[in-house]
């Protein structure tokens, strides 16, 4: 071993600097084949302290000795030099003597691997400088020089860093150009001490040319980007102080952000034109074309602003009216009343200065989109006959019904398996991929394990319990044996991968299998212990006895299993002399479909003469144990529910199974869990495919919380029961109108998505959701606001009629204490106006005539507030077709 490897497998950083100062390169590059099995000898183990120590020398050799510059580069950039590196000044110490365009080469490359490779930009800027090569301006490099900036000293600011850096020009220059600001945006602060005080500050300087800065700060807003970039460039622009020469040389670039860009930014745009405008900067045409983008933009705060602000110019020119009250008449279409009728009223004052009937004519056609009432109003300023919408008759529109859909058979090669497998293990698939996954796992085990293993070798290899050392061992012993719950669907997987690689012992899964979790007394162990168990036991049996193949596998999509083929699975079983794993069967009988095909297969079952195709025989023939029963309780703002026990699931079912036909209780069970993982939720109506109100009932409290505690993702395994089968009753409902409530939109999407599979499959009852909504409103635990959003999204797909019939259940029970509270009136909750408003557009659009008690009371009180305004509209449009 030469003096170099002994400094470096000793970890001597110093003494690898020295001694590589004076060897050529012809030994230096004889020492690579010995750093590359060091490399290799270190990646079995790389956190522990050996590695640790001796990975900073290591990375140093081996940059030094690599001649060619991308081997260089290569190298120093590499994954597993990041676990502990060398630093940059020693790096760059051991490339002294290098000439300049090696050395430009080794920066240009570096600078090119992406920001996630953590490359350090003191080495880069370092390699740059000594080479004098010219800065390269890609997102890597800029993103450190924002982190090094941002990284002020005590005493230091990040005005004096700037100053004093010598390539700002070019870095501010690409700092427009980076990508994304995501990650680094927080750096560049706000107020006097932040990046865009600081650039506005160089700007008046001089240091940075002003028409060069502002033209790239319109251009970055204009091409838009992530959330951080108005956050950013928005108020070094405000910084800049744009003169009006300046602001006027740009109009056509406020009116595209007016229109286009992010909220912050067009409103920005909207008061840099209202300026002009008033100033008689802009020419009408200019600012109808302004308003025409702004007026169809959903922000009410935008929309009002610019129709205060073509009112405040009518007033000022009154000749434009025959081109600005046309645009006007665009909000119209607006989904808020409010702002309908407010233009309506900038119409009413300014029509008769109308001198042409173009204009009457187009506003006439924009106020086609009116309520009835507002377009009698609108008429009567137009001086025309009665406008009236075209007739039509409402057809609702509702989404295909889903179909299941079949799993495809198991891959006969156990090559094309592994690649499914590994894709699994690095992304979530969905249940059917994960089924039969395990499904082609346990059969080509059973056929030819060594193939499989070869097969998989390329999957394991990368897993982390796969590079632990063997001395530690224990740890893949404990993590996998423990009496614990999975953390999520991927442990399954990985339980029967590092059974299969000989990484556990049979005596730990026997355990494992035979006892099963520590009992956890959280509401979705009953779900969660049956999809645990049935995968220890395959596991335990993969080593001890394995299966010929699963009887659970689902035949469709949802879970469920066809009678036929689970009988024609038993009879292989059979011919082979297997045994049939107690949790598999079990899990196999809860997910068979009780169709009419089932008495057949009862006859065929019977037939076997095993215990398990009589078991399979009685089970198909005998009918579908009744719905337990109901019981709602009150917990703070929320409604639970407890629900009885059903004892056919308590009896013949092995111990980790009964818990599913135990009561459930609103209180007494710890419902704060370790079973967090949305991956592992979106299994557990599978384990109940057919009987998908007991599995709403155990996810009631997480969908509560979704609604009051604002947690994100229970309502992911909404679209999943409104697919599964059996009665969508009380549960699911009531799991439903919480997910409408929830306080994240994704959450608010997928209880949409769930009710427009339910209303298209002929399973919603609205008069149910209807009254659970309006009592959880009632209570608090649902914001007007958040349901107002999911009805209108959810009317908005073509379900006018669906969504109405819900709301006219739920809006009596909102409207009844404000009816009744006496003259004054109870104060009404955030956002009901907006129920009312959707209310209204649903009744509008569907002709719909059903009385809604309550709501005269309201709609005849004093007042314009949007609560009185709507309920007004609503009352109206139900008058209207009742008189229809």
């Amino acid at each position: 071993m030469n003096a170099l490897m002994e400094a470096v497998r000793a970890g001597r950083t110093a003494e690898v600097v020295y001694v590589l100062g004076g060897m050529p390169d012809a030994e230096r590059r004889a020492c690579l084949p010995e750093l590359r099995a060091l490399r290799k000898e270190l990646r079995a183990a790389p956190w522990e302290g050996t590695a640790r120590r001796v990975h900073p020398a290591l990375h140093a050799a081996g940059a030094a000795c690599h001649t060619g510059a991308a081997a260089a580069a290569s190298w120093i950039a590499a994954s597993d030099m990041r676990w502990s590196p060398a630093s940059p000044k020693v790096l760059l110490r051991v490339l002294e003597g290098r000439d300049n365009g090696w050395l430009a080469d080794v920066a240009n490359r570096l600078a090119q691997r992406p920001a996630t490779a953590d490359v350090p930009y003191e080495l880069v800027c370092g390699l740059v400088h000594r080479s004098g090569c010219d800065v390269p301006a890609t997102d890597a490099y800029v993103r450190g020089w924002v982190g090094h900036i941002a990284a002020t000293r005590r005493g230091d600011s990040v005005m004096e860093r700037l100053r004093g850096e010598p390539d700002l020009v070019p870095l501010v220059a690409a700092l427009f150009e980076l990508g994304d600001l995501r990650g680094i945006g927080w750096m560049f602060g706000e107020g006097p001490g932040s990046w865009q005080a600081a650039l506005a500050e160089l700007t008046r300087a001089g240091t940075l040319d002003r028409r060069t800065m502002v033209d790239a700060c319109v251009a970055r807003l204009l091409r838009g980007g992530g959330p951080s970039d108005h956050r950013v460039f928005l108020p070094l622009l405000v910084r800049l102080e744009l003169t009006p020469d300046e602001q006027r040389a740009r109009a056509a670039d406020w009116t595209a952000l007016a229109r286009d860009a992010v909220s912050p930014v067009a409103s920005h745009a909207q008061s840099v034109l209202a300026a002009l405008a008033l100033d008689g900067e802009l020419t009408p045409r200019q600012l109808a074309e302004a308003s025409e983008g702004v007026l169809f933009r959903g922000e009410k705060k935008l929309v009002r602003a610019q129709l205060v602000l073509l009112g405040k110019a009518l007033s000022r020119d009154p000749s434009a009216a025959a081109e600005l009250l046309p645009v006007a008449a665009q909000a119209f279409g607006h989904e808020d009343s409010q702002l309908q009728e407010r233009a309506l009223k900038l119409v009413e004052r300014h029509a008769g200065r109308l001198d042409t009937t173009t204009a009457r004519d187009e506003i006439a056609r924009h106020a086609e989109q009116l309520s009835p009432a507002l377009r009698g109003r609108a008429s009567g300023a137009l001086g025309i006959a009665e406008i009236r919408r075209a007739p039509a008759v409402y057809e609702e529109v509702l989404p295909p019904v889903p179909a299941p859909v079949r799993l495809a058979p198991v891959p006969e090669s156990a090559v094309e398996l592994a690649e499914e497998t590994g894709a699994l293990l690095a992304s979530d698939g969905d249940v059917g991929a994960f089924e039969r996954a395990l499904d082609g796992l346990v059969r080509h085990a059973y056929r030819d394990r060594d193939a499989l293993l070869e097969a998989l070798e390329p999957v394991i290899e990368r897993r982390w319990w796969d590079t632990v050392a063997a001395e530690h061992r224990y740890h893949t012993e404990s993590y996998f044996g423990a009496r614990q719950g999975f953390p999520d669907a991927r442990y399954g997987l990985d339980l029967l991968l590092v059974t299969l690689r000989g990484k556990v012992s049979t005596a730990t899964l026997h355990t494992a299998a035979r006892h099963g979790a520590a009992d956890c007394p959280c509401v979705h162990s009953a779900l969660s212990r049956p999809f645990e168990a049935r995968l220890r036991e395959v596991a335990h049996r993969l080593r001890a006895d394995p299966l010929p193949l699963l009887l659970s596998t689902p035949t469709w999509s949802t879970g469920a299993i066809e009678p036929d083929e689970l009988v024609e699975r038993l009879g292989t079983y059979g011919r082979l002399g297997a045994r049939v794993s107690g949790a598999d069967f079990a899990q196999a009988l809860l997910r068979v479909r009780r169709t009419d095909r089932a008495a057949p297969a009862a006859a065929r079952a019977a037939a076997l003469g095993t215990p398990e195709g009589t078991r399979l025989a009685r089970w198909l023939a005998s009918p579908d144990p009744a719905l337990p029963s109901y019981r709602r309780e009150a917990s703070g703002a929320r409604i639970l529910l407890e629900v009885g026990e059903i004892l056919v699931f308590q009896e013949d079912f092995p111990p980790a199974f009964q818990r599913l036909g135990r009561p459930v209780t609103s209180s007494g069970e710890r419902r704060y869990c370790s079973h967090w993982s949305q991956d592992l939720h979106r299994h557990w109506p599978a384990v109940l495919p057919e009987r998908r109100e007991l599995v709403a009932a155990r996810l009631v409290h997480d969908l509560s919380r979704a609604a009051t505690d604002d947690t994100r993702g229970p309502a992911a395994t909404l679209s999943l029961l409104a697919e599964s089968g059996g009665e969508a009753g009380e549960s699911v409902h009531l799991c439903l109108a919480y997910g409408l409530g929830a306080r994240h939109a994704e959450d608010r999407l997928a209880a949409v998505d769930a009710l427009l599979v339910l209303a298209a499959r002929g399973q919603l009852d609205p008069a149910r959701l209807g009254a659970d909504l309006g009592q959880l409103v009632r209570r608090g635990a649902v914001k007007p606001v958040r349901l107002a959003e999911s009805a209108r999204s959810a009317a908005a797909t073509g379900a006018n009629a669906t969504i109405w019939s819900i709301l006219r259940h739920a809006l009596p029970v909102l409207l009844a204490d404000l009816a009744t509270s006496g003259p004054a009136g109870a104060l009404p909750a955030r956002g009901l106006g907006d129920l009312l408003a959707v209310a209204a557009d649903c009744a509008e659009r569907t002709g719909a005539c059903d009385p809604v008690p309550h709501l005269d009371r309201i709609a005849a009180r004093r007042g314009s507030s949007r609560l009185i305004g709507e309920a007004r509209r609503l009352r109206g449009a139900l008058v209207t077709e009742a008189a229809a």
